[in-house]
């Protein structure tokens, strides 16, 4: 476990001085914080430097200190069946124990940096467990034509394909195909 030295003016770092060690002492804190980089998974997530809208609380614990908060965020991404493009908005729920010192903490537990405490892989975290693998821009979405990779949505309602069996093909130019209107 390594502790690294954090930069105060982050966005993600919080400073728990107004709070003090005191157990039972609370802060409540709100902010709108710029986006971090690379949130999200293939088809969808967090726009970089998007306007993140927190509200948490610190509370003073005897091990750490408590955060407690949620997070609304939007979402952009691209429909998993059609490829258009999808927008949306998120809120998350997070809290996370950030521990005085090391000889507390277990491994993988985040401690505080003196009085410094970063949220952002904590939000991080929160974020992508709620993200949708495959996330739709309708519940009715049909997706594309897999013949000829049209829209379904904008298709005629009697897109289809003629599907020539794969036996019979070699078949298909032998007979020549005769035109009604010349029998008559």
């Amino acid at each position: 476990m390594t502790l690294r030295n954090l930069d105060p003016r982050a966005p993600w770092v919080i400073s728990t001085h107004d709070l003090g060690r005191r157990p039972g002492s609370m802060l409540q804190i709100t902010r709108t914080l710029p986006a971090p980089a690379e949130i999200g998974v293939d088809m969808i997530g967090v726009p970089r430097d998007a306007d993140v809208e927190l509200e948490i609380r610190l509370e003073a614990v005897m091990e750490g200190v408590l955060v407690t908060g949620t997070a609304r965020t939007p979402l952009r991404g691209e429909c998993a069946r059609c490829l258009e493009p999808v927008t949306s908005e998120t809120e998350v729920g997070f809290q996370e124990l950030f521990f005085y010192s090391a000889e507390d903490a277990a491994e993988g537990d985040s401690i505080l940096n003196g009085e410094l405490l970063d949220l952002e892989p904590t939000f991080r975290d929160a974020v992508v467990l709620t993200l949708p693998l495959s996330p739709v821009c309708s519940e009715d979405c049909t997706g594309l034509c897999v013949e000829c990779g049209i829209r379904l949505a904008d298709a005629e309602p009697d897109h289809k394909h003629e599907v020539i069996d794969a036996r019979w093909a070699k078949l298909q130019g032998l007979i020549p195909e005769h035109n009604n209107d010349q029998e008559s």
